[in-house]
């Protein structure tokens, strides 16, 4: 039996440029990239060295601090490059991938059979734990913790997001083989949310259903957790992206690391947005100048408006990402602009902003933030479009001062970066929200652990 939520608080930012429901197979990429930054607070041991021959699913580096978790090879090839930055950190892993993939053989795993600790070892050695992130923090799980619930989300409200639905198409077994692996993980239960029958989330056995609607953020989920079973102190839950599920349904089915992919290709700036199946790691411009540009002065996101990374159009998809935006960068300025009506742009205030008029109207923006960054102007606004039961003014100024006793008092082991993203975007004052709690989660972690 399903469980029905209802989000009211939210925006939903209608964007042109949506991908259009046809899928096809991006061209192979020349070369994949691994980003240790991708995989906040991990500090990557290396295991082999430049040059070597890699299978898919090969170990390349583990995390220093956890040495059970390892990231693996998304393809067969050579590792040509170890890119280091500032104090020699690694910036990038540069893999020159063969033109047919080979695979590490893990061996098949029955999951409805299996022990907890055997289906946690194979997840472990074949690079699929990093899939699964842990709240409080927002970070890859420790492996040695034991979760009150998981929580996956299978509905999208983020502007052009990929619509999960028809990404997870024909990936029932996978999904339903992750799923009951998952059960076994937590003492609790896994929660699934969906925003229709439609999913294939919607028919899995060893979870609990929940059907959400509302505006964005409503698939976040940091919203879904919040409403369901929030994070108190001492607490723990994990989450897994719906379709990192299929690479791990995959994993236990045939005993491979497959680490391919369907995104979405989005944006006012594409000529023709749909999706692309591709690999974690590949090559952007293998699907992004088959599609097209409308113009060159562009901004490239590795996922979405609001949450994603700035990339070069030569840059690689990100490790978590399902998503590619293009947008018009914004680096014109309007003479007056913000002493005249506005009909073109997006705000929740109806003060000369008029895009409320227009419900169904979708919008081409670009980057430009109209405004500079400013002191924190009390307006109200935030809460209007931040579901969760906490105040985000007071904690993103306890964050900014460091004041660990308030931002636990304010439910900071409840939050994660993304759960901002909404305040950020409609902030008067310019704030980098997501970044002040990326922060202060960071000082929470170093201090509490």
């Amino acid at each position: 039996m399903s469980k029905d939520i209802k989000i009211k608080k939210g925006l939903n930012i209608r964007l042109k440029g949506e991908a259009e429901k046809t899928l096809s197979n991006a061209p192979r990429s020349r070369t994949f990239a691994i980003r240790p930054s991708d995989f906040h607070l991990i500090t990557p041991k290396m295991v082999v060295k430049e040059g070597a021959k890699l299978q898919a699913g090969d170990t390349i580096f583990y995390s220093k601090d956890n040495e059970p978790i390892k990231f693996v090879s998304p393809v067969s090839g050579t590792l040509t490059a170890i890119e280091r930055g500032p104090k020699r950190v690694i910036t990038r892993l540069l893999i020159e991938g063969d033109q047919q993939d080979t695979f590490k053989d893990f061996g098949k795993l029955d999951p409805g059979a299996s022990s907890a600790e055997v289906i946690r070892e194979l997840l472990l050695s074949a690079g699929c734990w990093p899939f699964i992130k842990q709240r409080p923090y927002d970070v890859v799980a420790r492996p040695d913790s034991q979760p009150k619930a998981i929580f996956v989300s299978g509905y999208s409200t983020a502007p052009l997001a990929a619509d999960l639905d028809f990404t997870l198409k024909g990936k029932e077994n996978e999904l339903q083989a992750a799923l009951t692996a998952l059960s076994k993980l937590t003492e609790g239960v896994v929660h699934v949310c969906v925003g229709s029958n439609d999913s294939p989330l919607a028919g899995m056995k060893d979870v609990t259903l929940h059907h959400i609607k509302g505006p964005h953020p409503a698939g976040n989920v940091g919203t879904q957790i919040a409403k369901i079973d929030p994070v108190n102190k001492g607490e723990i839950v994990w989450t897994v992206a719906a379709q990192d599920l299929v690479i791990i349904g995959e994993l236990l089915l045939t005993g491979k690391f497959n680490a391919e992919r369907v995104i979405a290709l989005a944006g006012s700036s594409v000529k023709s947005p749909k999706y692309y199946r591709t690999r974690i790691g590949s090559e952007v411009s293998t699907f992004v100048y088959d599609s097209g540009l409308e113009e060159e002065n562009v901004r490239v996101i590795s996922g979405d408006v609001l949450t994603g990374t700035a990339i070069s159009p030569k840059g690689h998809l990100g490790f978590y990402n399902n998503t590619v935006t293009i947008i018009p960068e914004g680096d014109d300025y309007e003479f007056f602009g913000w002493n005249k009506p506005v009909f073109n742009k997006i705000s929740p205030s109806r003060a000369l902003t008029f895009s409320w008029m227009f419900p169904k109207k979708k919008f081409e923006l670009n980057t430009n933030t109209n405004g500079e960054h400013r002191a924190f102007v009390v307006t109200g606004n935030y809460e209007e479009v931040f579901p969760l039961d906490i105040y985000p003014l007071q904690i993103l100024k306890a964050c900014m001062v460091q004041d660990l006793d308030q931002m636990e008092a304010l439910g900071m082991y409840e939050v994660a970066p993304e759960d901002f993203s909404l305040t950020e975007f409609i902030c008067v004052s310019k704030q980098p929200h997501q970044e002040i709690i990326r922060k202060g989660l960071d000082l929470m972690y170093k201090e509490i652990g």
